[in-house]
């Protein structure tokens, strides 16, 4: 398993579209991919649950990937939270 502490730093925060698009990259990845905020532990690869995170702008999160191809999809995923997820 590997992981990374990111901060959100898109203005709506993880929103519908960021969240689709989160889930839409780490979707190929064939490995689990969980994000922690706070005390929720969130399946990287479920729409529904990143949006009922209620992930704000500035909120630190931690991405971790555990399986085939965790190297890759933990850059993937990294890269995408910090570019503000092209907004």
């Amino acid at each position: 398993m590997v992981s990374a502490k990111v901060k959100v730093a898109n203005e709506q925060g993880l929103h519908m579209r960021p969240a689709q698009l989160f889930v839409n990259t780490m979707t190929p990845f064939k490995c689990d991919v969980t994000v922690i905020f706070g005390d929720k532990t969130i399946n990287g690869k479920s729409i529904m649950f990143l949006m009922a995170a209620c992930i704000k702008k500035d909120s630190e999160i931690e991405i971790q990937c555990s399986g085939e191809q965790e190297e890759e999809a933990l850059k993937a995923a990294v890269e995408l939270v910090e570019s503000g997820f092209g907004e």
